[in-house]
């Protein structure tokens, strides 16, 4: 099955991309790594600039036919003999439209006015290609008896392959595989071409449509890195060569592209054409080979192949992720805490999930220095005399700040008290005071951001002291004054254990 890589002609058409030649160049070095057979590199006619572009990409590819599109007019096709000048294999891609609706209101043009340009067009052009490629456009709304006749006349006059475009992405995958199954039928000398497809996904059939192509007898197929192109894109020559491998089964086709170029080509394309990669986009996606959902973790911890119908390692990308999020169940938590190099009890598990999954509510995807400065929390938590279980604080830039707190101790008293503050930290901190009945001194705090982004864990770092005895204590969360809360109160827990242990002593700093 050949592949015709269209991303610097067809998807450069999509609105806002506009590829310079050393991009041209650069994403054309990357389609030959990939292993495409042909590389359409522009429009030559379309401007001195995209000529110069495609001239650039001929000289510089070696093992891929490089192809320049042209209307059917001789100034186009002699725009792309400049462009092709130095090419190791060139082609031309020729074109005219052939349905009711394109004669009618654009080409205004009968059915033999059609077919006679079409013909004077492909016989000039074989003047100065051995490979011509003639494409149908709009073939997908173009009548059967026309369409014979037009790929019948191509045949006659030498064409290297004829092209059957759904150009606005219209028919259904049964429909258009009929249209080769009938050519294949009803057109003379039909193995003197190839045929190929070229499909748009204005109805999300791009990729089905192009894989029906194949079962009908197509010989290449078209289409664009990511599926970017005009309107809605083209198919997504991804999504056809993994279709093509994963289910050999079924299609008894492949291609001839080296798969784990697949990813780094994705990539490459989505950076220079500003394009970005739905994170659900099939094959290249960022959740592509991504499992959150529990049952889903736990299935793929004991057998890939239940969630996995291919290895993410084939095109390219490192590894299966396991996304920790609200999901998440307890073996894949588990199992990512050994990778991360925790081993914990039954008892320290279900405690590190329990927070784990309140904080997961809170963040939509839990990275590992969350889970870092969440274990490291509750990994050197002392014995808890103090438990903060609500925090309620009230903020007026007229007026100060309070906070209303209620904490639980250690035999099952619950404890609510309010106080204000210079600020919305010093209210927590007295109410947490007058909570607790201690007489401390802060005499440390800090902040820093653990992760990334709207939603990042920030930790907080508490040092009290109380006659001579120091203790720090540290909390997370999303929100820095919950943080600055659990810091204070893990802080005072381990001052009073502390104080347990070495009694009231003056100018001792245990720390």
């Amino acid at each position: 099955m050949y592949i015709f890589d269209t991303t610097l002609r067809d998807g450069e058409q999509s609105p806002g991309v506009n590829l310079n030649t050393r991009e041209k160049v650069e994403i054309a070095y990357q389609l030959e790594k990939l292993g495409v057979d042909r590389i359409e590199a522009g429009f030559p006619a379309a401007s001195p600039g995209d000529l110069a572009a495609v001239n650039a990409v001929a000289r510089a590819v070696k093992n891929a036919s490089i192809i320049g599109l042209a209307r059917a007019r001789e100034q186009d096709i002699d725009a792309v003999r400049e462009a092709l000048k130095g090419a190791q294999d060139p082609c031309l891609h020729l074109f005219l439209a052939t349905s009711p609706i394109h004669r009618q209101h654009k080409l205004r043009m009968e059915k033999e006015q059609v077919k006679d340009t079409a013909r004077s067009a492909i016989r000039y052009a074989r003047q100065y290609f051995d490979k011509v490629e003639f494409s149908l456009e709009d073939a997908g709304r173009t009548e059967y008896d026309f369409m014979v006749e037009m790929v019948t006349m191509a045949v006659e006059e030498g064409a290297y392959v004829v092209n059957i475009p759904d150009t606005v992405g219209f028919l259904t995958p049964y429909e258009y595989g009929n249209i080769f199954k009938h050519l294949k039928e009803n057109v003379p000398n039909i193995e003197k071409v190839q045929l190929s497809a070229h499909c748009h996904d204005d109805l999300g059939m791009a990729t089905a449509n192009a894989l029906a192509a194949i079962l009908n007898g197509a010989d290449q197929i078209e289409g664009t890195i990511n599926g970017i192109g005009e309107r809605a894109g083209n198919t997504a020559l991804e999504e056809v060569a993994m279709a093509l491998e994963t289910r050999q089964d079924f299609f008894g086709a492949k291609t001839s592209l080296t798969l784990s170029e697949i990813a780094r080509t994705s990539r490459l394309v989505s950076k220079l054409t500003g394009m970005v990669v739905p994170g659900n986009k099939a094959i290249v996606g960022a959740n592509a080979f991504a499992h959150e959902s529990g049952i889903h973790q736990d299935g793929m911890l004991k057998e890939k192949t239940t969630y996995e119908i291919m290895s993410p390692e084939t095109i390219g990308f490192k590894a299966t992720k396991l996304v920790m999020g609200k999901h998440s169940g307890r073996h894949a938590f588990r199992e990512h805490l050994i990778e991360l190099g925790y081993d914990l009890t039954e008892e320290a598990l279900n405690e590190a999930f329990a927070k784990f999954k309140i904080l997961a509510d809170k963040k939509k995807e839990i990275s590992d220095d969350d889970l870092f400065a969440l274990l490291e929390e509750r990994l050197a938590d002392a014995p808890e005399l103090f438990q903060l279980d609500s925090l309620f604080v009230s903020f007026d830039s007229e007026g100060a700040p309070t906070a209303k707190i209620r904490l639980s101790t250690a035999d099952g008293e619950v404890r609510e008290e309010e106080s204000s503050g210079n600020g919305s930290v010093d209210s927590i901190y007295n109410a947490i005071d007058k909570a607790s009945q201690e007489e401390v001194k802060l005499a440390d705090y800090s902040i820093k951001g653990v992760t990334q982004g709207k939603d990042a864990l920030g930790e907080v770092h508490v040092a009290l002291t109380q006659d001579g005895i120091t203790a720090q204590g540290r909390g997370v969360s999303t929100d820095i004054l919950e943080a600055s809360a659990r810091a204070y109160v893990d802080s005072l827990n381990r001052l009073v254990e502390k104080r347990k242990t070495y009694g009231r002593r003056d100018n001792i700093s245990m720390i």
